[in-house]
């Protein structure tokens, strides 16, 4: 045994580096391989699921058809740190690695400041996994100059810079490549400019000004919005449209989303041009789909629409504890889920657009149709949103239907409405004012700040206390009303709010209005 030839003959270790999903994150694990000689044996340890432990079946077939030789002794895999839970397929590679490295078939000095990533096939092929975004960060942040991924992962990978992508498409390349015999394909980028957007332009709906002066300042200012309306008089177009006047997304913005979507293994190339998401989940959706959760945390509709835009159509048919759910992540921008394992936090600071009947017919104040519920079930119905969630709703706008005059002045009219891009430029103007003021919108000023900014006048003071009479507002709405107010300013390019900014603001808080209709 004091031998060192003997003793390697009978025991090897060799190490590969790689990551494991941890929420939108990715933290580094260690992959630790031993081969020694004796009975053989393949173990897997290190808090793996069951397609971690799977794997050994995947990677023994794999180095069989790469042309590689199976150990003929025991193989110990360890997951390092082992106190981490790790999931998926990704690990494959570095297995396969540590064994070809720790049987003497390859040279263990060429993993040396490398980390790869991917899922094997039986025959060696090389399979794109989920979190190749976050996984290429986290190599970064450690220094790890190159990060070999799965060639259909390498778009998704070269969006981080200053590390080297190598693209595989099965074990035996990728052999060839980090020894040096062959060369790694380039990493094709995708342009921005060829990808198609399918965004709805504002001046393609008819009629409706108010709803959609309601919806620029919500772009401006990133207020939430709900729409109270009957059934086709667009609100959902509306809504649809709404993400063309919104400013695209920044380099820093984009890389937060992919991780995000990334890591719940969804495409990605609609975010590479900027464009903002906008979801809209149905109202059956549970709250594990909505929130985020599950054994292993992915997360869910709010934190897929990160930066973006979420649409609850018909809003008070989701579950109470779906709408309830939303509150903690509509004032602090994130969710964290707690399981007996840990916690796992993701981001979720959306704009939140929903939309409802003003009661359950949808026929309430719509001329010459006539309501057919009752006062009680109206009451009812608008029971079902709680006012927590109602004061964390900046805009309240109530839509009626266009008038047949309009639709057929329009279709007579080739004049269309005020473009999106219009809309976009005054939307744009009134934020670089806000960031210039305060360093971030009017939606996240605190309560003390607002007030500070905004002076009420005596004649200001009037007009609030008298609309808290007449339509109860809370102390969240209060502030609410004041945010809207300077957004009002800022997109009309004003310096000071006056009573005209707030008598609008007020009257954006159409919800407060049909309560007290209910009341009487």
């Amino acid at each position: 045994l004091k031998d060192g030839n003997f003793f390697k003959k009978i025991y090897m270790l060799a190490r590969v580096s790689t990551s494991a999903l941890k929420g939108v994150d990715a933290i580094p694990i260690e992959v630790e391989v031993e081969v020694r000689g004796g009975t053989p044996k393949f173990t897997i340890i290190g808090l793996g699921d069951g397609a971690i432990r799977e794997s050994k079946d995947r990677v023994i077939s794999a180095i069989r058809s790469s042309g590689f030789k199976m150990p003929g002794g025991p193989i110990l895999v360890s997951l390092a740190p082992a106190e981490v839970r790790k999931e998926g397929s990704s690990f494959d590679i570095s297995i396969a690695l540590g064994i070809l490295a720790a049987s003497g078939q390859i040279d263990s000095s060429i993993l040396k400041n490398t980390s790869v990533h991917g899922e094997l096939s039986l025959d060696g092929t090389i399979k794109g996994v989920r979190g190749i975004l976050p996984m290429t960060l986290s190599a970064k942040s450690l220094g790890v100059k190159t990060v070999c991924v799965p060639a259909i992962n390498s778009e998704e990978a070269s969006l981080v810079n200053g590390v080297n992508i190598i693209p595989v498409t099965s074990l035996a390349e990728l052999y060839l490549i980090l020894k040096g015999e062959i060369a790694p394909e380039e990493v094709k980028k995708r342009s921005k400019e060829n990808i198609i957007s399918n965004k709805v332009d504002l001046s393609s709906i008819w009629g409706q000004d108010r709803a959609k002066r309601a919806l620029s300042l919500a772009a401006a200012g990133g207020h939430n919005v709900l729409m109270i309306g009957p059934p086709g008089c667009g609100k959902s177009m509306l809504a649809q449209a709404y993400k063309s006047i919104l400013p695209l997304l920044s380099e820093a913005e984009i890389l937060e989303v992919i991780k995000i979507y990334s890591s719940a293994g969804l495409p990605i190339s609609g975010f590479l041009n900027g464009e903002r998401s906008l979801r809209a989940p149905h109202h059956v959706i549970s709250d594990v789909g909505l929130v985020g959760g599950g054994s292993n945390p992915k997360p869910g509709e709010i934190s897929l629409a990160h930066r973006g835009v979420l649409f609850l159509d018909e809003f008070p048919e989701y579950r109470r504890s779906c709408l309830e759910a939303l509150r903690a992540p509509l004032e602090n921008g994130s969710v964290r889920i707690v399981r007996s394992g840990g916690s796992v936090e993701f981001p979720a600071r959306f704009q939140l657009i929903a939309a409802m009947n003003p009661c359950p017919c949808g026929r309430l104040g719509v001329s010459g149709a006539g309501c057919l519920c009752s006062m009680t079930a109206i009451q009812q119905y608008l029971k079902k949103l709680s006012q927590p969630i109602l004061d964390r709703i900046d805009l309240h706008i109530e839509l009626d239907p266009v008038p047949v005059s309009v639709l057929v002045g329009r279709a007579k009219n080739s004049q269309s409405d005020t473009s999106s891009n219009v809309t976009l430029k005054l939307v744009q103007k009134a934020q670089a004012r806000q960031i210039e003021r305060q360093n971030r919108l009017n939606s996240d000023l605190l309560g003390q700040e607002i007030i500070k900014m905004v002076p009420i006048s005596d004649q200001g003071e009037k007009l609030l206390s008298k609309a808290a009479d007449k339509i109860g507002l809370s102390a969240r709405s209060f502030i609410r009303i004041l945010r809207v107010a300077k957004t009002i300013a800022d997109f009309d390019d004003k310096e000071n709010v006056g009573i005209e900014e707030l008598s609008e603001a007020i009257g954006y808080r159409a919800i407060e209005r049909l309560n007290q209709y209910c009341k009487k």
